[in-house]
């Protein structure tokens, strides 16, 4: 039994909804919770992510990248996950992107997009073109997606922290793809959440599908003629649904419900439960504890249908051009400089100079200087400067007097073939590693890649026979895997 147990009114509601159905479902509360382990593609199959962990791994139906981890197994504190060889998560949630249909070249935006799993799993299916926004407006939330992006080390990602409204009136009609995992009751958490379980009142439901209303009309703005929307909760809750979608479609014209792709345990929508709804509401998708591995999920395909220019930006909050180079409201201090130091750092570290590849044709992409900071900006959707861009793109890293500093970001986008140093972790020397010890260095000095075998761990500085160790402050070993796999999230 659940300790505290599922809220009565939730309970009287559900065997309301579900009749028959509903002892099955309240009874999958008395089994934990499922994990999943979903591969970086960009740096390794889901077959061989097995092998380097060394359990066996049942495949994900629904997601080709991703595996059940087996209960009790824990892999959040291993070098393979500082590495960000894999990102461990809801399986129930890995149907959302799957769903969004991302190709390479898209560009994309992902609303809600922290702790960071959704925004990993698009950038992955980006390969190396196109650009994945990741907007996240509580700042308190900031911290965990940056660290999530930055262990996954893709090129394509930049990181925004915007109202929805905001975002709307100054790139309508700029992506290709648009994801909306809105803030709901949260009642699909309740499982693996004891804390959901005590919040959760009634009136959240009431609210959080207001709040869905203003959103999903707003996130419809960003999508361009021919574009998808997806909309999705983690929530049992009609309101919150199928009846926000029919309330979408009934005030937006030039949209439809289009068709997920089907699979084992998926279930159709209810058009029952939202009346008058249209009967295409059954193209949406659930995803029911009691019916598969996973949580509880809702998901939405929204199509905006081709033809018909996108509204252009209205002009408010615009009353004057900010510099395009300004990020978190940082203005650049003497940018030359830290240009300079950055030319300086790669001449001596790096065997070429990281530029994302396949960028498309006019795009403005290139080294962008933020107060003492520069980053590789992937796209030229992110030049526009009158938007909070808190990370314009990749870290490179900062200026510092009489030197530049790398990002652990850019170390994680780097490969052996890309640096000059390059020290390979022995055996259980990356245990030693990820607490912030210092190791032996070799004859060489200077910033060096260090790796645990062909996956980069992060930045060590060779001074005087001692590699210096750079790796994060704030992700060193010193918490639990647990506490690991609870930022990485959903």
């Amino acid at each position: 039994m659940l300790d505290p147990p599922l809220p009565d009114q939730f309970v009287e509601r559900m065997r309301r909804l579900l009749g028959a159905e509903a002892d099955a479902f309240l009874a999958s509360y008395g089994r934990p919770a499922e994990r999943s382990a979903r591969a970086n593609t960009g740096k390794v199959s889901a077959r061989d992510l097995a092998a380097l962990l060394g359990v066996d791994l049942e495949p994900v139906p629904w997601c080709e990248d991703a595996s059940f981890l087996p209960e009790g197994v824990r892999v959040g504190a291993t070098a393979a996950h500082a590495a960000g060889l894999f990102y461990i998560q809801d399986p129930s949630a890995l149907a959302v992107v799957e769903a969004l249909d991302v190709r390479p070249g898209h560009r994309v935006l992902d609303l809600a997009a922290a702790p960071g799993g959704k925004t990993t799993h698009i950038a992955s299916k980006l390969g190396t073109s196109g650009v994945v926004v990741a907007n996240e407006v509580d700042s308190g939330r900031l911290q965990a997606l940056a660290d999530n992006l930055d262990r996954w080390g893709s090129w394509r990602v930049a990181i925004a922290g915007e109202t929805v409204e905001r975002l709307a009136r100054r790139l309508p009609g700029a992506f290709d793809r648009v994801l909306l995992d809105a803030p709901c009751s949260g009642e699909g958490l309740f499982r693996r959440s004891g804390a959901a379980r005590v919040q959760w009142q009634p009136g959240h439901v009431r609210g959080s599908a207001e709040r869905q209303r203003e959103l999903l009309g707003q996130a419809a703005r960003l999508v361009r003629p021919g574009g998808v929307l997806v909309y999705s909760t983690c929530t049992f809750a009609p309101e919150e649904n199928e009846r926000q979608v029919a309330a979408f479609l009934g005030a937006h014209g030039g949209w439809e419900l289009l068709e997920i792709p089907w699979r084992p345990g998926f279930s159709p929508g209810r058009p029952d439960w939202s009346p008058g709804g249209p009967a295409e509401l059954a193209r949406t998708v659930r995803l029911w504890p009691h019916l598969l591995r996973g949580e509880g999920h809702f998901v939405a395909k929204l199509g905006r249908r081709d033809g018909g220019a996108a509204p252009g930006p209205d002009g408010r909050d615009r009353p004057g051009r900010r510099d395009p180079s300004r990020a978190g409201g940082r203005r650049p201090r003497q940018p030359g400089g830290v240009l300079a130091a950055w030319e300086a750092f790669s001449a001596d570290a790096l065997t070429r100079r990281p530029a994302p590849s396949s960028t498309p044709t006019g795009a403005r992409a290139g080294a962008r200087v933020v107060g003492d900071r520069a980053y590789l900006v992937p796209h030229e959707l992110i030049v526009p400067g009158d938007l909070r861009w808190l990370r314009p793109g990749l870290l490179l890293g900062r200026s510092r007097p009489g030197r530049f500093e790398p990002a652990h970001a850019l170390a994680m986008a780097s490969t052996p073939s890309t640096v000059r140093r390059r020290r390979r972790l022995a055996t259980g020397e990356a245990s030693a590693w990820l607490r912030g010890e210092p190791l032996q260095a070799g004859p060489s000095e200077g910033w060096t890649l260090v790796t645990t075998g062909d996956w980069p761990l992060g930045w060590g500085r060779a001074v005087g026979g001692i590699l210096k160790n750079h790796y994060p402050k704030g992700l060193r070993a010193h918490g639990s895997p647990s506490e690991e796999e609870r930022r990485s999230g959903s």
